[in-house]
């Protein structure tokens, strides 16, 4: 019988799909995080359920031929990139594993990964960085990221996800706090002033937005900090305080004061110009987000005819992309900030067949498909972690538009949603884009065409 505290040597017969080991002890799965199939590891059982139980790695005893010693020195903590320890063109082969074994599960028989888009330079990839300010574990103040599970905050000099350049200019704000004695955060007392460093950057523009965010109202040595900071980084255009004194985890709050340039920066996804605000969601990783709106579009077999509905659109980068190749597209989103920065992009980049509209999806579509009169030929949908609404998808089995493509960060609620939708549509073919190098999340696009058409 396993038992907690225990100590095993196991083999490691496969990988989850979240990167971690499987290996089975008198029949039982046990989760290992940071093994690699193939490998023989001593290990420690930390939790024990009816069904499954948990451990860690105390020794690697035999390894597999894809680990690789990690790069990061603080990998083994933070949890960020949970797959650093992975050569990786094989993190692409758990990936897409993951997602085979997660669609045959739901669907019944085997769906084939048909295309991987592979990051060529899977380094320093990330747009945003937001790192914690607040009091470490040495009572002194620290910036960095949180301990995996915990609110600990290990400081970091260096990420390796991060672009370099936020990365800097993270490191000098935050040696200009200690240099000033500025008050940080305190998350037990709720005292001190800076919470968070928030830093976008354009990749194509090097256009730089500063976000402090603060539990006050002012920051000491406010003029100073931005007088350092612009006088010492050009890129740097705006510096935007954020004011969130709520007890949250949630980093931004509600409140934005411009205290240096307009609040705003500039970027580019292929030849379309987007302006980004603190607000503003706007891909991590622009590079990857380029392959997977061009395969978007190669999926939906545009003429320039067609009539496009895009669903959960935020600010408009997919349909917007794809505008110049279609006829007429309508966007639909819940958040009105979002629609508010679809509409500016839009005339941004001076497009005029493109709408954008606020509502729930489930119960927007259906309004307005029936009050317009419209009925799309592709539909784009991009929808949360969740899913697409059911409401949302026997809409579309109701209308019928002869193409479906399915952008989904989530490979568990894109087969329950695909499960739904095979009644009327054909599956065709699955991409997987990999946004987020060594890390286990994984994008899909995934091209449906109506059946007996």
């Amino acid at each position: 019988m396993i038992a907690k505290n225990e100590e095993y040597v196991v083999e490691i017969i496969d990988n989850g799909f979240q990167g971690e080991g499987i290996a089975k002890i008198d029949g039982m799965a046990v989760f290992i995080p940071k093994c690699l199939k193939g490998e023989k590891v001593r290990i420690k059982i930390l939790k024990v359920t009816t069904s499954l139980a948990y451990g860690k790695v105390l020794e690697i005893l035999e390894k597999s031929e894809y680990r690789n010693e990690s790069d990061c020195n603080t990998f083994t903590r933070c949890g960020g990139c949970n797959l650093r320890h992975i050569n990786y063109d094989y993190t692409l082969e758990i990936k897409k594993n993951s997602v085979e074994s997660t669609l045959k599960k739901a669907l019944g028989r085997e769906i084939k990964i048909a295309d991987i888009l592979k990051m060529d330079e899977p380094y320093n990839y990330r747009n945003k960085l937001q790192y914690p300010v607040g009091i470490g574990i040495d009572k002194k103040p620290a910036m960095g990221v949180y301990a995996e599970r915990t609110h600990s905050i290990i400081s970091t000099k260096e990420c390796l996800i991060q672009d370099s350049l936020s990365q800097k200019i993270a490191n000098d704000i935050f040696d200009f706090i200690e240099k000033n004695n500025i008050k940080v955060y305190d998350e037990k007392t709720l005292k001190g002033s800076i919470r968070h460093i928030v830093i976008r950057i354009g990749k194509k523009t090097n256009q730089v937005m500063l976000t402090l965010v603060t539990n006050t109202e002012k920051i000491e040595k406010e003029k100073e900090l931005v007088e350092y900071i612009t006088s010492k980084y050009e890129e740097v255009k705006t510096i935007v305080k954020n004011i969130n004194s709520k007890n949250t985890n949630v980093i931004l709050g509600k409140e934005n004061k411009i205290i240096f340039g307009e609040g705003f920066i500039f970027d580019y996804l292929g030849d379309f110009k987007f302006k980004i605000s603190p607000m503003s969601f706007y891909q991590v990783n622009r590079t990857q987000t380029e392959k997977l709106y061009s395969k978007v579009v190669e999926y939906a077999e545009l003429t320039g005819n067609e009539t496009v509905f895009d669903l959960y659109c935020g600010i408009g980068t997919i349909g917007i992309f794809a505008s110049p190749k279609v006829k007429r597209l309508y966007g639909i989103e819940t958040i009105p900030q979002a629609i508010e920065d679809a509409k500016e992009n839009a005339k941004l980049n001076n497009i005029e067949n493109a709408e954008f509209f606020v509502g729930d999806v489930e119960k927007t579509l259906p309004e307005f498909i029936k009050e317009r009169n419209i009925k799309p030929d592709v539909v784009f949908v991009d929808p949360p972690r969740k899913g697409c609404d059911k409401t949302a998808l026997e809409t579309l089995m109701q209308i019928k538009p002869k193409r479906i493509v399915y952008v989904s960060c989530n490979p568990a609620t894109l087969a329950r949603d695909l499960k739904i939708l095979e009644d009327v549509y054909e599956l065709k073919e699955v991409s997987i884009c990999d946004m987020f190098p060594f890390t286990h999340h994984v994008e899909t696009v995934t091209e449906l065409i109506l059946k007996n058409q």
